[in-house]
């Protein structure tokens, strides 16, 4: 009897033991999921493979482009359309080296050479996370490129000129947070995909990394992330900072057009020490420059018509908000007196903030976001083109005026 109660406690205790496994397992695993959703918060996935009422990750989303349309793949756990039947190798290879299992191809609208620096774990845990959202059933739409550009094989040129295959390897002259910051400023956010400029190939020389440009098809600027009299954060405070990435509004100004996006579908959720991390890349690699010399007189009786104009049509439509002298209501009304993006060389933004309006992102930070109502149908081109050279030489602010013809260019630019 004893010798029966002995094996049967042992197979209890075995028992026991193994489900204690399991859960252990099971946490690990919960815990790798986790982790996956968050760095796919980072890397903005949603951004480009949800479609416009789409399934979570289904792809189909349209991205026009200079050479064409390219439509984003399902990257679900579909056996047949999705990803299904890839292995964690199959998508650390896609991710690191632009290829697709098979060996495809990729097109560089899916910013690999960004993501070449994100490493094998949390490669794995993305992966993890993606095999474990729900599966959907839906072919991948061919892209619509024209010749020669339909022609997969030069890709393989601009891989040569453009991609640099490899991890993000720390500076260790730089601290830890520094280089995490590098990290996902750099790997996972991939933000030199807009704020770099875009050559006649769609590439970008490493030398011009974060120094800004048009976004292509999307007529907005991305400013310049090193020049501190575009985007460049070198005067800014870390606060100032991490509240503009973290909510779209700070004191020093709020997010409009793809930043807002980009703020609303990722950045939000970052954790404190990672915004922080990247605020903390971002003023350093702020380069350091001296105040711009003053801006010169009006060239001419016409620009200075131009700016009385547009000093009737801010009294009566902007000052409300943006105060008499520029300074705003930080932060839901941003000041325009000394504001970096009203002077950069391109006076795209405030051009489309005119005609179009726009609310900064709703997020946890800023869950009811004030907006700015649209004036394109309410202004002539000269009366834009008046307000914008305005507030762009008011105030000590040292832009230049604009054109009736830019503000006449930009009313058919998309809004999406």
């Amino acid at each position: 009897m004893g010798s029966k109660l002995s094996i049967t406690l042992l197979a209890l205790a075995a028992l026991i033991t193994a489900a204690q496994a399991q859960d252990k397992t099971q946490d690990k695993s919960s815990d790798v999921i986790a982790r996956g959703e968050y760095l796919a918060r980072a890397g903005d996935c949603t951004a480009c493979h949800t479609a416009a009422e789409g399934r979570l990750f289904a792809g189909g989303r349209p991205m026009p482009t200079p050479f064409g349309t390219i439509y984003t793949s399902n990257i679900t756990p579909d056996p047949e359309t999705g990803i299904g039947k890839w292995s964690a190798d199959d998508f650390y290879r896609t991710m690191h080296n632009g290829r697709f299992p098979d060996g495809g191809l990729i097109y560089p609208a899916m910013p690999f050479a960004s993501y070449t620096k994100v490493t094998r774990a949390d490669s794995d845990a993305i992966f993890a996370y993606l095999r474990s959202i729900q599966a959907v059933n839906q072919k991948n739409k061919p892209h619509e490129l024209r010749f020669p550009y339909d022609n997969r094989q030069l890709i393989l040129g601009w891989r040569t000129l453009y991609f640099r295959e490899g991890e993000f390897r720390p500076d260790p002259a730089k601290s830890a947070e520094w280089n995490r910051g590098a990290y996902l400023v750099e790997g996972l956010g991939h933000c030199s995909m807009c704020h770099s400029p875009i050559n006649a190939l769609g590439g970008t020389s490493q030398s011009d990394a974060f120094k800004g440009g048009l976004i292509p098809m999307q007529n907005w600027y991305a400013p310049s992330l090193t020049n501190n009299r575009e985007a460049g954060l070198g005067d800014w405070s870390i606060k100032d900072i991490t509240d503009l990435l973290q909510t779209g509004v700070s004191a020093r100004g709020v997010v409009y057009g793809p930043m807002a996006e980009v703020v609303h579908n990722s950045l939000q959720y970052l954790d404190d020490a990672d915004t922080r991390a990247m605020a903390v890349y971002l003023k350093g690699i702020a380069e350091a420059s001296s105040p711009p010399p003053a801006s010169s007189a009006l060239p001419n009786t016409e620009s200075s018509l131009l700016i009385s104009l547009g000093k009737t049509v801010y009294d009566k439509n902007c000052a409300s908000c943006h105060g008499t002298q520029g300074e705003g209501k930080p932060p839901h009304w941003p000041p325009l007196a000394n504001n970096q993006s009203i002077e950069m060389q391109s006076a795209v933004n405030p051009i489309r903030m005119v005609l179009n309006g726009g609310y900064p992102p709703g997020t946890k930070g800023n869950p009811m976001p004030y907006g700015m109502p649209p004036f394109a149908g309410l202004l002539s081109d000269n009366e834009v083109a008046a307000v914008v050279s305005y507030i762009r030489t008011a105030w000590g602010n040292r832009g230049t005026p604009v054109s009736a013809r830019e503000a006449n260019e930009l009313r058919s630019a998309p809004l999406n």
